[in-house]
Formats: structure tokens, C-alpha cells, sequence
């Protein structure tokens, strides 16, 4: 039986479908309140507080939970996400007072389960001990207990909620940790495939030159010599001495033809390196489109391709909110290559640039390249890189670069 690629699979996105759920949940005992008649509740004002309340926890939740995983975002960005806490933690508690019940020590479990991706750990423990003693009036109201054994049960479903918090703590630090490992490991099979195709070209270079330094000078002698002998013989031996002259230079030609194209189709194959860095990012499809023959000529131009490559990939799985990412290669003229990027994630309507941008940028300008970006709220995120490939017009592998149809990457 063939086993799901849990490494490919996007474990916020399961989080977030199970705190969905279990709000959901919560608000199945509302079918015991329904008539027998299937009217709806007139003037029972606790039961539309209860339908208002965790309807309110669920699309908060989903707007919340939908940036979880971001990092380095801007402080309206901030702002939003604390006011969204603050209409969870509202909403769980009204949930408690209308529903006169425990529901609300359950909401406050998924509240846990989402304040590590959200705050601190220190400040994440603080909100989760405070948002539940805020249950310890509401229970001792509704049960008729006093405080302290209302605290009491509180506690209880306090440490029902730490196990939540800590489990989801742990689940966040390995996940980035995945992450971070999975963009590691790609690069190094990136620079592998690098490497394996520059000593490729180092031994088609070498063999060039072994062609050329001694079977090229050895036809060149045996030639020369021919010629001599070719006046110093009889006319039935001159026949043949010409003749075997000709042959030798037409094998010197060969040669020299052998030479030249050994020493023209020495660009760097990308295609390989591009497949490392695409393949097994969690929760996101990168789709590549490149030509049949995709290669550099230049390896310091080639690493930088790969970075900005890679640069994209990880900033679209842990900034975007996307599930799928378009690289789309293409030469602009027989020396300069364009990237253009685009995903279906969230965009944003105002950029800030990060780390990785700005190194970006400072790879591509010491080549005379550039990027532009284009972005807007709800319309993804999409980006141009123009890189200017510093070789000459007259290569082997120039001709078949516009030649239809370019290579899909899936």
C-alpha cells in the first residue's frame, strides 16, 4: 500500500482544518434547542448569542489562521492579528456565558493550539493562563459554585490547554525545522548537479586540449612529413604518399572540428540543479517552465540563478499564504535570461524588503540584472528577474534556445 508523502504535506494547513472542526463541534448541542416543529428560536436571545458567538470564533479563526506560519510581518499586521486573539478569546468566553456550559474551556483549547504561531512562547503561556481564569466567574455564575471551586475546575481545563500549547509549540519549532533543512538540502543537490556538470565541462575540456596538444600536433608532423616524401620518391610511390597526405589532413580536420565543438557546448545544464531546488516544498506546487536546453555559460551566473530560484521558493511557502508558484524561464535575447515569478497567495499592498530581496538584488546588480516586483492585495505576488548573460552570440547551444517547446517542471 503506497504511503502519503507526509513530507509534502502542509501540517498549518492541518492544524487549522482541526480547529475548524472542532468549533464546529461545539456548536452541534444547538440541535437539541431546536422545536419540535423546526421553527427558529423567536425572542430566545441566549441561543442567538450562542449561534452569534461562535460564529464569530470561526471566521475569526480563519482570518487568523490564515497568516499562521508568517513571519517578519508589518505592524498593521500585528495589530490585526492581537485584535483577532481578542475577539477569539471574547467570543469563547460568550459562548460560556450564553451557553451556560463548558464549551467555552474547549474553545480555549483551539485558542491555545493557535497562540504559538501567533506570540511568544512566554507571552503565548501568559494569555492562556489569563483568557482561562476569566472562566472562573462565568462557571461559578452558571453552576451556582463558589470561586474557589469554580478555580478548581478552571485548572482542570487549564492543563488540558497547556498539553494543547505545548504540543503545538513543538509542532512549530519542528516544522520550521523541517523547513529549514528541506531548503539545505535542496541547495546542496543545486550545487551538486553544479558541480557534476562543471566537471563535465572540465573533462570535455581536458580531452579537447589532449586532442588538440598531441593527436593534433602528431597529424600535423605526419603531414608535413608526407610531403617531404611526396618529392623525394618515384612516381608510383608519389601516388600513394599524396594520397595517404590527404587522408592525414582530413583527419587533422576532424580533429580540429572534434576540438572546436568540445570546446563550444561548455555551458552549465541547469535543468537538473532547478529540479532539485523545486521538488518537496510542504504545502505548495512549483511549476517550472524553461527551455529544451536550458543552460549558462557562466557558473558564477548559473549559482546566482539557483539563488534567486531558491529565494522565491522559500519566500512564497513561508510569507504567501500560496499554494502554487509559477517559475517561468525564458531568453530575452541570445545573452540575457528572464525569470518571471507569480503565485496565487494572498499578495500584499505595500512591500517590504527583507534579507533576501535585498541580497537578491545585490546578486543580480554585480551582473548588470535587475528585479521588479508587482504585487497588490488579493492578487498574488509576482516578480521579474533580468539577467544579462555575458556570452558570446556564436555558441553551440545558442540556437536551440527559441526552440519551441520549452521543458515543463511539475
Amino acid at each position: 500500500m503506497r504511503r502519503m508523502p507526509w513530507t509534502n504535506f502542509n501540517q498549518i494547513r492541518l492544524l487549522r482544518y482541526a480547529g475548524l472542526f472542532t468549533c464546529l463541534c461545539v456548536a452541534l448541542p444547538l440541535l437539541q434547542l431546536l422545536p419540535s416543529s423546526g421553527s427558529i428560536w423567536v425572542g430566545d436571545w441566549a441561543a442567538w448569542g450562542w449561534i452569534l458567538s461562535d460564529a464569530v470564533f470561526g471566521l475569526t479563526y480563519l482570518m487568523l489562521t490564515g497568516r499562521m506560519g508568517m513571519t517578519h510581518q508589518s505592524g498593521r499586521a500585528q495589530v490585526v492579528k492581537l485584535l483577532g486573539l481578542v475577539l477569539l478569546t471574547g467570543s469563547a468566553i460568550a459562548m460560556g456565558w450564553f451557553s451556560r456550559s463548558g464549551l467555552s474551556a474547549m474553545l480555549m483549547v483551539v485558542i491555545s493550539v493557535v497562540l504559538p504561531w501567533q506570540l511568544p512562547v512566554v507571552a503565548g503561556l501568559v494569555w492562556m493562563l489569563v483568557q482561562n481564569l476569566m472562566l472562573t466567574p462565568i462557571i461559578s455564575s452558571y453552576m451556582g459554585w463558589t470561586m474557589g471551586t469554580a478555580f478548581l475546575q478552571v485548572c482542570m481545563y487549564l492543563g488540558i490547554s497547556t498539553l494543547a500549547f505545548i504540543t503545538s509549540a513543538v509542532a512549530r519549532q519542528q516544522t520550521e525545522e523541517r523547513e529549514a533543512q528541506r531548503r539545505l538540502n535542496s541547495e546542496l543537490r543545486a550545487t551538486r548537479a553544479l558541480l557534476a556538470e562543471s566537471s563535465r565541462i572540465a573533462e570535455r575540456m581536458r580531452i579537447a586540449r589532449d586532442l588538440h596538444d598531441l593527436i593534433g600536433h602528431h597529424l600535423t608532423a605526419l603531414s608535413l612529413n608526407l610531403e617531404v616524401a611526396s618529392h623525394l620518391t618515384n612516381e608510383a610511390a608519389g601516388a600513394h604518399v599524396r594520397k595517404a597526405q590527404s587522408t592525414a589532413k582530413l583527419l587533422l580536420a576532424d580533429v580540429r572540428e572534434a576540438v572546436s565543438e568540445l570546446r563550444q557546448d561548455d555551458a552549465i545544464d541547469l535543468t537538473q540543479a532547478l529540479r532539485s531546488l523545486t521538488e518537496g516544498v510542504p504545502g505548495l506546487d512549483v511549476h517550472v517552465v524553461m527551455p529544451p536546453r536550458f543552460s549558462v555559460e557562466d557558473p558564477r551566473r548559473a549559482q546566482v540563478l539557483l539563488r534567486c530560484a531558491q529565494e522565491i521558493i522559500t519566500n512564497t511557502a513561508r510569507h504567501a499564504g500560496a499554494r502554487n508558484l509559477w517559475l517561468n524561464f525564458a531568453y530575452a535575447g541570445e545573452s540575457l535570461l528572464g525569470l518571471h515569478a507569480r503565485d496565487d497567495g494572498r499578495g500584499t499592498e505595500k512591500i517590504e524588503p527583507g534579507n533576501g530581496l535585498s541580497g537578491m538584488r545585490e546578486r543580480l546588480a554585480e551582473f548588470g540584472g535587475s528585479v521588479t516586483l508587482d504585487t497588490g492585495l488579493s492578487q498574488g505576488f509576482a516578480l521579474t528577474v533580468r539577467l544579462p548573460l555575458g556570452e558570446h552570440t556564436a555558441l553551440a547551444h545558442a540556437p536551440s534556445r527559441f526552440e519551441p517547446p520549452a521543458l515543463n517542471v511539475s
